[in-house]
């Protein structure tokens, strides 16, 4: 008799490298003042990236510009892109999805409350001072490299 049809899945997916992570059984790292990240995924080949961001009310990045396109799901709280609404950006909020096209510029992306959100980039964000000159650019590998020595600083606080 030949295979069975779970046999021959099993098959064809065995080391396609599928993940599976328990978000709830992974630290926050801290990021930056106020925010918090679990890594997600990462890849080498294209350098996208995806995380989960834990944010402080009154925490914000600083001002970026994307060097890919990203997107964003509102999983808990406020955000505030460009100004927010009032100010001809976005106020984005608990359930709330966007897309952010390659070449973006945010010159302050706030949290108005406690908010956790769900974010891909594919790619690079560099981020910039006032006169946009480069003051570091978040990648794939700067987020591998934090992520592990958070998670080495947690080990060694434990």
């Amino acid at each position: 008799m030949g295979e069975s049809k779970f046999e021959r899945d099993s098959r064809r997916n065995a080391g396609l490298g599928d993940i599976y992570i328990d978000t709830s059984a992974e630290p926050w790292i801290n990021f930056s003042p106020g925010i918090d990240f679990k890594l997600l995924r990462t890849s080498q080949e294209t350098g996208a990236w995806s995380v989960l961001f834990k944010c402080a009310a009154g925490a914000s990045f600083a001002r970026h510009e994307h060097l890919a396109a990203g997107e964003y799901l509102m999983v808990s709280g406020k955000m505030e892109i460009r100004g927010g609404a009032e100010r001809g950006g976005v106020t984005a909020k608990a359930g709330d999805y966007g897309f952010e096209a390659n070449g973006a510029w945010h010159d302050d992306t706030k949290f108005l409350e406690e908010t956790v959100l769900y974010f891909t980039n594919y790619g690079p964000i560099r981020f910039v001072d006032d006169d946009d000159n480069t003051v570091a650019v978040l990648d794939y590998k700067m987020l591998r490299e934090v992520a592990a020595a958070g998670r080495k600083n947690l080990a060694h606080a434990a």
